[in-house]
């Protein structure tokens, strides 16, 4: 495990790759946006036609995104390139705030379907 990745719970450079590769593959990067045109929001055709699992796969590679860049930053720092130390220390921030907005929305599906399951017919 290197950098952030192997602060938040062991998401290791495979765990990375494989996202990575999901992420490329589905054409999703930041939730609602087009990796062909980042700057363009998604219509609601687009959405309509948007998977759960899509958009679950688009937030996590957004993440993953926001971890690679702050790892990215620190590397960079320690190896004396030209970055200033606010530049790491928001991508460092960025990648920590949307990782612990990931996990709660993830503690928010889980509860979900607990309760779901606990449903009698």
């Amino acid at each position: 495990m290197n950098g952030i990745s192997g602060i938040y719970g062991g998401i290791g450079t495979t765990a990375h790759h494989r996202i990575g590769e999901l992420e490329h593959r589905q054409g999703m990067g930041k939730l609602g946006y087009k990796m062909d045109d980042p700057d363009r929001p998604m219509t609601a055709a687009e959405i309509k036609k948007t998977s759960f699992k899509d958009l679950v796969l688009g937030g996590v590679g957004e993440v993953n995104m926001l971890q690679q860049r702050a790892d990215g930053a620190i590397e960079k720092l320690m190896c004396g390139g030209e970055i200033g130390m606010a530049e790491v220390l928001t991508a460092v921030q960025k990648a920590d705030i949307a990782f612990k907005m990931m996990m709660q929305m993830r503690n928010k599906l889980v509860a979900a379907y607990q309760e779901i399951q606990g449903m009698r017919v």
